[in-house]
């Protein structure tokens, strides 16, 4: 079978092979504590205790995946507290670690866990979120795996929609050989429909047919819609009864009308779907969730009782309650999901909080047992800002000059320009809130927001953003302080 046009490789796969021990045991990262930190950098500005402190936990989990089992299940995780203010990166250091070892990752605010009710939300349902995202990450990797012959077989779909009752007869063991009157095997012309379907199937590799329009039926709706009310506690009753109810009731199908090349797209996904080992999926996502898994517990210090705060009452004890709950997910225990039993023993707790009015010490002594690991991020300054806004791969310089390119503007930045951002953006974290580097968000935003109102109409252009540009787009907010603190 030929190359199709516009990328499109001819089909070919074997298919999809159940997860092997062997498999299991090697699919997370293996890269070193210092090619860990060197990847960090290219995002992550400074911080370079943090980095190292987390780049040493996630060796010591593929570490712990070479030692035997009998002693592997004995080694537990250990977690970490990052402490510092909002902005210096503590939960972008953590997302770019689940993204860089292909780990499962999931960011919850402890504070979800007060607002309804007495204790909240069910810290159970964190790690059935983990899960779904381990379910999510494991499933489109095994599609890509039977993607090619996915594709083959939506192709052949595909045909047979736009040839309707001329569908692909099966193969003649004999090919286009037949016997003649005296036993000899002559040659004989292939049917015209195969004529047909051949020229259709070279005009659509060719991406010929793209644009053209065909009549399917895709699925609305995957089974019943099952809602409950959200009793405190009970949030993952409505999930479980939804999946429960969609096994027993099939999704609807709908005649729609679409691109050719939107329906291919659509019956890949379908046809990978039975592909799939929907069973081979969640036990390979369980082990990954439960040997790699990352739970990110943001705004830890908000649940921290303070003892020398007087007026708690009731709070304090919410707060208490909140981490009792916590303890025997952290401690190691199993949780039920609709994929199974998810045990969190070896699940990896990174928790987080700017802990200005409170401390590690002020969480209940059992808790703070579970995180041995403990590292204060520094706050950022105008020298960290500047490097913020030159060095990374996605640093905010280079997506503003890329969004302003798609109108035809080039923009450029001259040194005096990001330094002069930068020192204010430390001077006004002085005076208002201290909000770290997100300072820089608005700050770009505003310089910027002329050019981007008018970009459509400057296209084939090219503007240097100099220190008087800056200056002239802040510099009345700048002098206001109190309207800097509410612009800016």
């Amino acid at each position: 079978m030929g190359v199709r046009g516009k990328g499109r490789k001819a089909p070919f796969s074997k298919g999809f092979s159940s997860p092997s021990p062997d498999r299991r045991r090697h699919h997370m990262s293996n890269l070193t504590p210092r090619e860990i930190v060197s990847e960090l950098d290219k995002y992550i500005i400074g911080q370079n205790d943090a980095k190292r402190m987390v780049a040493i936990a996630m060796r010591n989990r593929w570490r712990r995946q070479q030692i035997d089992p009998d002693l592997r299940d004995e080694i537990a995780p250990k977690n970490i507290i990052l402490m510092g203010p909002t902005g210096v990166g503590k939960t972008e250091i953590a997302r770019r670690l689940a993204r860089l070892t292909n780990c499962p990752f999931f960011k919850v605010e402890a504070t979800k866990f007060t607002e309804v009710g007495y204790v909240g939300r069910d810290v159970e349902s964190m790690v059935r979120d983990l899960m779904e995202i381990g379910i999510t990450m494991v499933r489109k990797e095994e599609t890509e795996k039977v993607r090619i012959k996915a594709e083959k077989n939506a192709e052949e779909r595909l045909l047979d929609l736009l040839l309707p009752g001329k569908k692909k007869e099966p193969a003649n063991p004999m090919g286009f050989f037949s016997a003649g009157q005296n036993g000899d095997v002559e040659p004989v012309e292939p049917p015209k429909d195969d004529d047909t379907r051949e020229k259709f199937r070279r005009m659509f590799r060719q991406g010929h047919l793209d644009e053209r329009e065909v009549e399917m039926e895709v699925t609305i709706q995957s089974g019943a819609q099952v809602e409950i009310m959200a009793i405190p506690g009970m949030q993952d009753m409505g999930s479980n009864l939804q999946s429960a109810f969609s096994n027993m009731f099939p999704g609807k199908r709908k005649t729609r009308k679409m691109k050719i090349k939107d329906a291919f797209e659509v019956l890949i996904d379908e046809e990978a779907d039975k592909l799939i080992d929907p069973d081979a999926v969640n036990e390979l996502a369980r082990e990954r969730v439960e040997q790699s898994g990352i739970l990110f517990i943001d705004e830890m210090d908000k649940i921290a009782t303070r003892h020398d705060h007087a007026g708690g009452g009731s709070t304090d004890v919410s707060r208490e309650g909140v981490q009792r709950d916590l303890l025997p997910i952290v401690e190691g225990s199993v949780v039920n999901t609709k994929y199974g039993m998810v045990k969190t023993d070896h699940i990896l707790f990174i928790a987080a909080g700017a802990f200005h009015f409170a401390k590690p010490s002020d969480l209940i002594p059992e808790l703070q047992g579970r995180f041995p690991l403990r590292e204060e991020l520094a706050s950022l300054h105008k020298e960290e800002f500047y490097r913020i806004l030159t060095e990374p791969k996605n640093a905010l310089t280079v997506q503003y000059k890329a969004l302003l390119q798609t109108e035809g503007v080039a923009v450029d930045y001259t040194r005096e320009a990001l330094e002069e951002i930068s020192a204010m953006a430390e001077k006004i974290n002085e005076e208002t809130e201290n909000i770290g580097a997100r300072r820089l968000y608005t700050i770009m935003e505003k310089i910027l927001a002329t050019l981007s109102f008018e970009a459509p109409d400057k296209s084939g252009q090219k503007v240097v953003i100099d220190r008087d540009y800056v200056v002239a787009q802040l510099g009345q907010v700048i002098e206001d302080r109190d309207l800097s603190r509410y612009i800016l």
